[in-house]
């Protein structure tokens, strides 16, 4: 399986996909790509040191040079994506996207990273944790593949609650790419199922 991986910023998530097809965990995984929003993320040094080949878009040129980088691979994984990605290109592959709550918890249009761990503490939940799900034109709103819990502490801060999250993130991104690669899926309702 061939992947494109779209990032934003650190590539903490790329990480732990390269780490995973490195040791052996994911078998049969290739990235190919790596599509970054930004010259300056350290996600294309992460590649850069890995031999794989990455890109910097302008958002006025998403579709023209997406399409045939997506057209050429077998999944895309949005890992700290932050741009809304258009319907002509949803079509293309399947996508999934990793997000840090438990969806359809604290998502949507402007929901990303600490603003959804300050929402998390605000509304008082006991739990939290991120959601794997595939992409739709329904932002945060796809059939969700993979999700893993965690208890907000009652010292926890945006901050630390994020921090905590991170790992769990990595986990199920990469389990949910071992699973997509190795099983068939069917979705039920806005659930994936795997077979």
């Amino acid at each position: 399986m061939k992947l494109a991986v779209l990032v934003s910023g650190n590539g903490t998530n790329l990480q732990s996909i390269i780490d995973a097809i490195k040791e052996g965990y994911i078998s049969d995984v290739k990235i190919s790509y790596v599509i970054s929003s930004s010259p300056q993320a350290y996600a294309l040094k992460r590649a850069e040191e890995n031999a794989i080949r990455s890109t910097v878009v302008e958002k006025k040129d998403l579709v023209s040079r997406l399409k045939p980088i997506f057209e050429e691979v077998d999944l895309v994984v949005l890992a700290g994506f932050l741009w809304i990605i258009p319907d002509e290109l949803l079509k293309i592959r399947p996508m999934i996207n990793v997000h840090p709550s438990l969806l359809p918890l604290f998502g949507g249009k402007g929901m990303y990273g600490m603003k959804v761990s300050e929402a998390v503490i605000a509304s008082g939940m006991k739990i939290s944790g991120p959601t794997v799900h595939l992409v739709t034109n329904d932002i945060d709103g796809g059939p969700i593949i993979m999700q893993k819990c965690l208890v907000v502490k009652d010292d926890d801060t945006p901050e630390t609650l994020l921090e905590r999250t991170h790992p769990l993130e990595h986990q199920i991104l990469v389990e949910a790419i071992k699973q997509m690669s190795e099983k068939e899926y069917k979705i039920v309702g806005r659930r994936v199922i795997f077979s």
